[in-house]
Order: C-alpha cells, then structure tokens, then sequence
C-alpha cells in the first residue's frame, strides 16, 4: 500500500512539474527549491528527489549546489521521451511538437516500411495485414477509440517489422503523437478512405515482400499527415539545438 502511494505521489510530482515547464509557466533560468516543493505538493524530500531525478534525465532541469533546481532551456529537453511529447503536445506549443514528429515520421516510416517488407517475420506481416484490415472497419464505423489502438499497433508492427531496433525505439513516440492527435480533436471520426487504403496498401506490400510499394504506400500516408497538420503550426517557432564546436586535435 505504501509502495503504490508513493508511485502515486512520485508521478503526481513529475506531471506537475513537467508540464509546468514545458508548458513555460516554470521558464529558463528559474530556480526551485526543494524545501519549497515539498511544501507546494504535500510530499516528502525523498518524492521530490526522485521526481527531479525523473526531469534531470528527461533534460528539463539541473540541480546547482547551494543553489537549488535550475529549469534548462528546449534545446537541452531529450525530444524523444514519451512524457516530454506529451507535455508539448498538452501546451501552447504542439504545433510545433506535431512538426517535429510528423518531420521524423515521414524520414523513417517510409524506410521502416520497406526494410519490413524485406525482414519482417512472417508472423508480423500475418498480423499487419490482419490489423490494417480491422482498421479499415474501425474507420468506416467511426470507432475512434478503437481505430486509434489499432492505428499505434500498425505503426509499431511496421517499425519493428523494419529489423532495425532504432526504428523501433520510435514506437513510443509514434504512440504518443497518434494518441495526442485522437486526445485533441486532431484525427478526423471517418479517416479518409484513402487513408485506409494507404495502410492497406502498406500492409499488402510488406506481406508480399515489395519494398518499393510498401515505401511508396507510406510516404503517402505521411504526405497526407503533413498536409493535414500543416495550419496547425503555423507561426510556431523552432528549436535550434545549438552545434559545439569540438577542439581541434594536434598534428602527432
């Protein structure tokens, strides 16, 4: 009982403050003290210093000695982490947040296809089939809900399918951006049908071992996605990660 409190109190602290600052209200710069957090959440010293831990490896903040807990600026955030994803994509920056992964999307999906179609284990490409198939029922009647968990199962099956296990370490954040879609009233009730039949198409390809069409089936899908989600970056800025310079090492 104790433990699941203190997981409860645990995560409270890391979504309060994660969200805080990704949602700026914590800006670069600010300092926090420990003895003022756990005053402001209610909770033990030992919840908060596992809550920091949590930020401090997401990049959100540093801790100074003597000073306190320093908010980091966006540049130093690690973009790939699930929780970082959603916290942009619950602030006044998701715009920007759906760029960013809809850029990565089309990069690497449209290759995770076609490698898949070359590597995928019978298995998956048996199971993809069958699932771009349920999502086409789904969409057709207007299961959003439904359509959405088969959605994030397609797209993992395709990046796992790839044999490349970079690509499918971006299973998370490729849930994470279809869920805050659906979460924001991003995703249409009816997918188009072309749509549906693009993942059909994907799914057909890889099971038939066609790199080129299952490559050419998913860049579609993520042309349609840019266009879909274009307006709703306008105006937001990027995050330009700045570039060290390494020292340049002597002649022997």
């Amino acid at each position: 009982m104790l433990t699941t409190m203190s997981t409860s109190l645990h995560h409270r602290a890391v979504e309060h403050l994660g969200t805080r600052i990704v949602g700026g209200m914590l800006p670069t710069g600010h300092v926090m003290l420990a003895e003022h957090l756990e005053e402001e959440l209610k909770v033990s010293r030992s919840v908060v210093r596992e809550a920091v831990r949590v930020l401090q490896s997401q990049g959100l903040v540093e801790t100074i000695k003597r000073v306190g807990i320093r908010v980091l600026p966006a540049h130093r955030w690690n973009p790939f982490d699930p929780l970082v994803i959603r916290w942009r994509l619950d602030s006044e920056g998701r715009g920007a947040q759906l760029r960013s992964l809809a850029e990565l999307r089309s990069a690497v999906e449209p290759a995770a296809a076609a490698l898949a179609a070359l590597n995928a284990p019978d298995s998956m490409r048996k199971e993809l089939l069958e699932v771009a198939l349920a999502m086409r029922d789904a969409g057709r009647a207007g299961e959003v809900q439904r359509f959405l968990d088969l959605d994030i199962r397609f797209h993992a099956l395709v990046l796992s399918g790839s044999g490349n296990e970079m690509f499918a370490n971006l299973i998370g954040q490729v849930t994470e951006t279809l869920a805050g879609r659906t979460a924001h009233g991003l995703m249409p009730e009816h997918p188009k049908e072309e749509a549906l039949q693009w993942h059909l198409d994907v799914a057909q390809a890889i099971t038939s071992g066609d790199g080129d069409k299952a490559r050419e089936a998913s860049t579609r899908i993520m042309r349609e996605t840019i266009q879909d989600l274009e307006p709703s970056w306008q105006g937001q800025p990027r995050v330009f990660v700045p570039v060290e310079r390494r020292p340049a090492q002597r002649s022997a």
